[in-house]
């Protein structure tokens, strides 16, 4: 099948030429047509299977379709989760839409908002917006929705997980009641199917992989390896392997600094990325990350939500996420587009119940082994349920055996690993304190 199948106008298929596609991506050859249609969605479908055009090229379409002149009106709105995802998909409606007299514009918080407020002034055709920022343009009386013939909820799982809730209630009640409304989620849980109840009449439902399905172009490991010595491993296998684009995963802003901080002090270049950080900030860390003048990008979930990173090479989850749906979002970014990845986790013994969770939820079994020289000092089963006895020593893990100095072209700076302090038993309190 080739887009030309799909009903698409000729100005769309030029443009989706221009940038080298030919054949579409399974969620793209279920969801254009559907959406051509004039039919409320449901779609499904892992991070990077192409999503983002497949409801970006019918949009263009239908508005085209009903193009009228006179003074221009939002007539489509698209809302994300993040601000990296909005001025990402509205890149994506600038160049499939080159080709057509259509306008549009991007708001999202964390920039000046006077700039936006006279973009919309002038009109626009397409809106992308956050929740936030678009609930403020709203209460300022700067935007008008009243016109809106097709809605787009992307990524709203993660919207619902980020507390935009009310702000879309909101949004839904300031546009049409007939309207077009397509909603793409990576899981489908409870939350998102009454949300889909209340706002799509009769939507079609489409699922192109299994819900919470890990990617098979996507190689997974996990390291056992204590708390207090995560970072050494993790700049070890970096610098020994020669790892280039390295996007790794904390829990929280403050370890993502830290991380990156320590990072940088054993010579490989890295930056942070989280909620904390400035728009101009963000952007910059995410240019420099792609152009691979920074080597590793630390990001937490919310932030790097929606993250478009061509051929990201390697995903590592220095602390696994406490939701396991998480972990599927996580490894998500790499793999992307017939590309191989490697997604590697960093688990310590109070990792137990988090990696159970995540093996639930895959139902697939992950390889566990340890590096050699960073084997944890108490040995432990993830998949062990608590209450039930360990396995001794060794006892169904494999070892990886590292070299103890990197190769003269990785850049890493150290030469025979110096002994880390000692910080106690795991789970002492004196652990405990320099895990905090």
């Amino acid at each position: 099948m080739s887009f030309s199948d799909l009903g698409l106008s000729a100005a769309v298929l030029r443009a989706v030429t221009e940038q080298g596609y030919e054949t579409p991506t399974p969620i793209q050859a279920q969801a254009i047509p559907a959406v051509l249609r004039g039919k409320d969605l449901m779609a499904g479908a892992q991070t990077g299977t192409g999503k983002t055009a497949a409801f970006t090229l019918p949009l263009l379409d239908r508005l085209i379709e009903g193009a009228q002149g006179g003074p221009r009106r939002v007539r489509a709105l698209i809302l994300t989760p993040t601000r990296e995802l909005a001025a990402q998909v509205q890149d994506s409606v600038r160049v499939y839409g080159s080709q057509l007299p259509l306008r549009s514009a991007a708001v999202f918080g964390g920039v000046g908002i006077q700039p936006q407020i006279s973009a919309l002034r002038r009109g626009v055709d397409i809106l992308v917006a956050t929740p936030g920022r678009l609930q403020d343009h709203l209460d300022r009386g700067t935007v008008d929705l009243s016109k809106v013939e097709i809605m787009v909820l992307d990524e709203a799982d993660r919207m619902l997980d980020m507390g935009f809730l009310p702000a879309i209630e909101r949004i839904l009640r300031s546009v049409p009641e007939r309207r077009q409304t397509l909603l793409f989620s990576a899981t489908f849980a409870g939350p998102i199917r009454q949300l889909a109840g209340r706002f799509l009449r009769e939507p079609e439902m489409i699922e192109v992989a299994r819900a919470n399905a890990t990617t098979e172009a996507v190689t997974q490991a996990v390291y056992l390896v204590d708390h207090a010595r995560k970072r050494e491993l993790l700049s070890y296998l970096i610098g020994s392997r020669n790892w280039r684009q390295v996007l790794v995963f904390t829990r929280t802003k403050r370890g993502a600094d830290r991380l990156a901080m320590s990072l940088a002090k054993d010579g490989l270049s890295a930056a942070a990325i989280h909620g904390d950080k400035s728009q101009g900030a963000r952007t910059r860390a995410l240019k420099d990350f792609k152009q691979q003048s920074v080597r590793v990008l630390v990001a937490t979930d919310v932030a790097a939500r929606g993250l478009d990173i061509d051929r990201l090479p390697y995903v590592v989850n220095y602390e696994l996420p406490d939701t396991p749906e998480d972990y599927v979002h996580r490894i998500g970014r790499t793999g992307r587009a017939g590309e191989r990845g490697e997604a590697l986790s960093l688990v310590c013994a109070d990792e137990s119940e988090q990696f159970r969770a995540i093996q639930r939820l895959i139902s697939i079994p992950l390889p566990v082994s340890t590096v050699d020289g960073f084997e944890p000092e108490s040995s432990f089963d993830p998949n062990r349920a608590p209450g039930k006895p360990a396995a001794k020593r060794g006892a169904g893990n494999n070892k990886v055996v590292a070299r103890r100095r990197p190769s003269q072209d990785s850049q890493h700076p150290r030469g025979e690993r110096s002994r880390p302090q000692t910080t106690g038993k795991p789970g002492s309190p004196r652990a405990r304190q320099r895990r905090a």
